[in-house]
C-alpha cells in the first residue's frame, strides 16, 4: 500500500505539472488576446506610458510575473521593443527580432505572418505574435516569455497531500487488507495442515477435512490434494498386498525348503525300516538300524529347529563315522538305481564343525550325485579334514556339468524351481558356515562338487 501511495503520488505529480503548463500557456493566450484588443488605439497614439501601464497589470495575470518568471512587451513593426513589462531585461530600443533570444535565432518581422511559439533548451517558453489593424496593417508584435521555473509544479503542496493519502492509506486499508487477506489465507492454511498430516493421519479423516471453498484455484489445489491423497492410500494398498504376496512366497520357499531337507532323511529311514523288518531278527543289524533312526531323527528335529531362531539346540561335533551313515540312508536309493557308491576318509585331525549341517551337506550332495549319475552310474564321496579346514567332495559318472550349468542350476533352486532346493541349500550352509560351495574345475572327466568350511566352531545361530 505505502508503494501503490508513492507511485499513485508520482503520477500525479507528472500529470498536474503537465496540467499546470496547458493551463499556463491557455492563460497567456487569453492574457495575449486581451493585450492586443487594447493596445491597437494606444499604439496608433504612440502612447508609450499607457502601453507600459496595460503591460504591468496584465503580466500579473500569468503565473511566474510576480518571480520575475515571466514578462510581456510590445515590438514595434522593425521588431524592437517599445514597451516591456519589465524594462530591465527587456529595454526600450532592443531589437528583438532577427536577432538571438538565449541562444536560439529569432524571426524577422518581415518573416512573422502568425503567431509563432519558440520552445527554449532550459524549457522556457517564447511566443510571439502579430498586431494587426482593422485593415490587415502590422502594427507591432507582442512578445510573451515564460521561463521553465514558473511551469514547476508546487512540489511542497504535492507532498502534503501524498503524505496525507499515505497516512489514511495505511491507517484505512491496512487493517482492512489484514481482515481480507487473513480470510482469502484462511482456506490455503487449513489445506497446509492437511498437507503436513499427510502419512501420520488416517486418510479418510484427512479428506473430510479437505477445506471446500468456491474459490477455483482453491478448489483446484484442494481436488488435487485429495487426488494425490486417493493416490497414496491406493499405492500402500498395492504395497501391502506386494508384501503380503512376497511373504506368502517367502512362506512357500521355506516350506519348500524344509520339506525337501526332512524327506531326504525320511528315505533313508524308511529303508532303513525296511531293512529291520527283513533282517531284525539279528542282534548287530537291529542296534545299527535303531542308531542310525535315531540319527536320522535328530537331523530332522536340527533341521526344523533351524526355524526358530529362539531355539538353541546343542549339536555334535562330525564324526567320520557320519558319511557310513549317510550312505546307509541312501543305500535303498543306489539299489534301486544299481548304482554304486564308494567312499573315503582321510581326517588328519579333530573335526570342531557341528554334525548336523554337515550330514544335511553329504545327504543332498550324494541324492543329487546318484540321481546326475543315472542307471548303473557310480559315485564316489571322500571327506578330508586337516587342522584348518573339512572337505567333502563327490563325482558321479553322470554327463559333466559345466559351470555356467552350475550357476543357472544355484539361480534356479534359489526359489524359482519347486523341484528341489538341494543345491541351494548347501550353497546356503557355506555361506553360513563362512565356507565355499562350487563346482571343481580341475576335473574334466566327471562332475565334482566341493564343499569346504573352516575346521572350527559354528557361528553364533547354527549351532
Amino acid at each position: 500500500m505505502l508503494l501503490a501511495a508513492v507511485l499513485v503520488t508520482a503520477i500525479t505529480a507528472r500529470v498536474q505539472a503537465q496540467n499546470a503548463r496547458r493551463d499556463t500557456l491557455s492563460l497567456l493566450d487569453r492574457a495575449v488576446v486581451l493585450v492586443i484588443a487594447q493596445v491597437r488605439p494606444m499604439l496608433a497614439a504612440d502612447d508609450t506610458w499607457r502601453v507600459f501601464s496595460l503591460l504591468r497589470d496584465t503580466a500579473q495575470l500569468i503565473p511566474g510575473a510576480d518571480a520575475d518568471q515571466a514578462r510581456l512587451a510590445i515590438l514595434s513593426p522593425d521588431g524592437a521593443v517599445f514597451a516591456a513589462s519589465d524594462p530591465v531585461k527587456l529595454e526600450t530600443g532592443r531589437q528583438v527580432l532577427g536577432a538571438p533570444w538565449r541562444e536560439q535565432p529569432l524571426l524577422s518581422s518581415l518573416e512573422i505572418e502568425q503567431r509563432e511559439l519558440h520552445l527554449i533548451l532550459d524549457g522556457s517558453v517564447v511566443l510571439i505574435d502579430p498586431i494587426r489593424s482593422e485593415d490587415g496593417q502590422t502594427l507591432g508584435f507582442v512578445f510573451t516569455e515564460v521561463e521553465s521555473a514558473a511551469f514547476a509544479p508546487d512540489w511542497a503542496s504535492l507532498a502534503r497531500t501524498a503524505l496525507i493519502g499515505i497516512v489514511l492509506a495505511v491507517t484505512v486499508l491496512g487493517p482492512l487488507g489484514w481482515w481480507v487477506g487473513k480470510r482469502m489465507a484462511r482456506p490455503v492454511g487449513r489445506l497446509v495442515e492437511v498437507i503436513e498430516r499427510i502419512g501420520r493421519d488416517d486418510t479418510g479423516v484427512l479428506q473430510g477435512d479437505v477445506p471446500k471453498t468456491t474459490d477455483p484455484e482453491l478448489s483446484r489445489i484442494g481436488d488435487a490434494v485429495a487426488q494425490l491423497m486417493g493416490e497414496l492410500e491406493r499405492r500402500k494398498a498395492a504395497e501391502e498386498r506386494a508384501l503380503s504376496a512376497e511373504r506368502l512366497a517367502a512362506v512357500g520357499k521355506m516350506t519348500a525348503a524344509v520339506a525337501h531337507e526332512i524327506n531326504n532323511p525320511l528315505a533313508g529311514m524308511l529303508t532303513a525300516t525296511q531293512t529291520l523288518r527283513l533282517h531284525g531278527g539279528t542282534e548287530s543289524i537291529r542296534l545299527r538300524t535303531l542308531d542310525l533312526l535315531d540319527r536320522g531323527l535328530q537331523q530332522i528335529r536340527t533341521t526344523v529347529a533351524a526355524l526358530l531362531p529362539q531355539a538353541r539346540i546343542e549339536d555334535r561335533p562330525l564324526e567320520p563315522g557320519d558319511l557310513e551313515d549317510i550312505v546307509t540312508l541312501v543305500r535303498g536309493t543306489a539299489e534301486k538305481r544299481r548304482a554304486e557308491i564308494r567312499i573315503q576318509v582321510d581326517v588328519e585331525s579333530a573335526l570342531r564343525v557341528p554334525s548336523a549341517p554337515l550330514r544335511q551337506v553329504m545327504l543332498n550332495l550324494l541324492l543329487n550325485a546318484l540321481k546326475a549319475a543315472g542307471e548303473q552310474g557310480s559315485v564316489c564321496a571322500r571327506l578330508q579334514a586337516d587342522e584348518s579346514r573339512v572337505r567333502f567332495c563327490i563325482n558321479n559318472s553322470g554327463p559333466v556339468l559345466s559351470e555356467d550349468k552350475f550357476k543357472s542350476t544355484l539361480a534356479a533352486e534359489s526359489g524359482k524351481d519347486p523341484r528341489g532346493f538341494g543345491l541351494w541349500v548347501c550353497q546356503e550352509l557355506a555361506s553360513h558356515l563362512r565356507g565355499r560351495f562350487e563346482l571343481d574345475t580341475s576335473e574334466t572327466s566327471q562332475t565334482c562338487l566341493l564343499f569346504e568350511v573352516p575346521n572350527r566352531e559354528a557361528p553364533e545361530g547354527l549351532t
